[in-house]
């Protein structure tokens, strides 16, 4: 009888999981239908059915240069992605293996960070941006975005580096392996999982980001986020032309973590098993 419970429990619980998945997927796949439509057939109504036409693809490729907003995206993300890595991986070893009593503190502060709201700093920083002529550039977007996911990727290291027994860090030292050393050659390969882990979310982030890359760009270094917005005009919004620039953006971000998600998950289930 327990069995039979259990076994129905299972089978609910599968259930709900896939309802919840379809949900999540839906709009996802609505959008794809909808960018294979005509602008009419876009705005008549919910449809399934699509007419299957690429014009909106021909379109945002043709007149709106497609290829400039995504490289600016593939610039900025890895960028920043790589930023944060070179400022968070010695400051997660400092507080993972060399803790103070204001460790958790520091840790709890630049969590904080990430619960206020970002138009809260956004004056200060446009004001900034326009002094020193980073606005609308590139460079510009990947310190911001650094800063503004470093508190993730510092925290997601410390974890991973938390788990790797100190011990074999003093006996690279009593080797005579230097700071740089220990970093480099025996605390990054042992964490590999975890940095790589954190290096795809943070790409992630950074090519999602739509806040900061609308208010501190024009034209030069819009990236894809920017780029969609620019379709809601005056005239109202072009739903199909809307949709065929979304599948634009999000496929090569899709794609990235289709290909990688065995590491993501093995490095987000880092340490979870000892």
């Amino acid at each position: 009888m327990a069995r039979a419970v259990s076994t129905q429990t299972k089978i609910g619980w599968t259930i709900a999981a896939w309802i919840v998945a379809l949900l999540i997927f839906f709009p996802i796949l609505y959008t794809v239908i909808t960018s294979f439509k005509t602008e009419n057939e876009a705005i008549s109504g919910f449809n399934m059915i699509p007419s299957f036409t690429l014009d909106s693809y021909r379109e945002v490729q043709s007149q709106y240069n497609y290829f400039r907003p995504f490289m600016n995206s593939v610039v900025i993300a890895v960028g920043s992605t790589v930023l944060a890595l070179l400022v968070a991986v010695p400051a997660a070893w400092a507080m993972a293996f060399s803790p103070t009593k204001h460790t958790k503190d520091i840790l709890m502060w630049m969590l904080s960070t990430k619960m206020m709201p970002a138009v809260a700093v956004l004056v200060p920083i446009y004001l900034i941006f326009l002094r020193t002529g980073l606005m609308d550039t590139r460079i510009g977007l990947v310190i911001v975005l650094m800063l503004m996911n470093l508190p993730i990727v510092v925290w997601m290291l410390y974890t991973y580096f938390r788990e790797i027994p100190g011990e074999i860090l003093e006996a690279a030292r009593m080797d005579g392996a230097t700071l740089q050393q220990e970093i480099v050659h025996v605390l990054t390969p042992m964490a590999v999982p975890g940095i790589a882990s954190t290096l795809l979310l943070n790409v992630i982030l950074a090519w999602n980001e739509s806040f900061w890359t609308i208010q501190l760009t024009t034209t030069n270094a819009a990236p894809l986020s920017a780029f969609i917005a620019s379709f809601s005009s005056p005239q109202g919004l072009f739903w199909a032309k809307l949709s065929a620039a979304s599948v634009m953006a999000i496929a090569p971000i899709l794609i990235m973590g289709w290909f990688s998600q065995k590491q993501l998950v093995r490095g987000l289930t880092f340490g979870a098993v000892k």
